[in-house]
């Protein structure tokens, strides 16, 4: 892995774990020379772990829409800033760029880049691997969604576990290391086995 997409908040929480949880992977990422690729704003969680980066040798790539360039705060020092017209442009980038997506705490837009990606991973549109850095047990009622969306049959069973998840950054990374992803079967294709 080269690059990791990462979508989190534009503001800190109300936890100081949340801050601290985007330190530790802006420091894993640069010592595993793995480049961020992220929204690209200087603030709140989005700006702690690009600038934990930065503070440890790492690239940073941000991608960030005009309409946004002055309001989070676009980040002055990153390695390289890309601009685009629209959050759907924003996303396509991100996810061209990255060779997997990581989820750390934040609000509505990062839930939907999140679920965005992982159900573009079941619908095998990548094999890209797609974890939530469950910082302060933030994820616990997605992840709890997630156990109950496939016991309710509305989620194929090979994929209750495809979003990989711990609590420390390392240790999710390895997970992405490792990642193999599960066969993809639709209902297309399901018709014609």
């Amino acid at each position: 892995m080269n690059h990791l997409a990462v979508f989190c908040g534009s503001s800190d929480g109300v936890s100081t774990a949340y801050r601290e949880g985007a330190v530790q992977l802006g420091q894993a990422l640069a010592k595993r020379h793995i480049t961020l690729v992220y929204g690209g704003s200087s603030i709140g969680l989005m700006g702690a772990v690009a600038d934990s980066v930065l503070e440890n040798g790492g690239n940073v790539i941000g991608v960030i829409p005009k309409m946004l360039e002055t309001k989070e705060i676009s980040h002055p020092d990153i390695t390289e800033l890309v601009v685009v017209d629209s959050m759907h442009e924003r996303k396509a980038k991100m996810a061209e760029l990255a060779d997997g997506f990581m989820a750390l705490p934040g609000g509505t837009g990062t839930l939907e880049e999140f679920i965005e990606v992982f159900t573009w991973a079941q619908l095998g549109m990548h094999q890209k691997p797609c974890g939530l850095l469950n910082i302060n047990h933030y994820y616990d009622p997605l992840i709890s969604l997630i156990h109950h969306m496939a016991d309710q049959a509305f989620l194929q069973e090979q994929f209750r576990e495809m979003a990989l998840v711990d609590n420390r950054p390392d240790a999710l990374l390895d997970k992405f290391k490792s990642y193999e992803p599960p066969a993809v079967r639709t209902y297309i294709n399901r018709e014609q086995t």
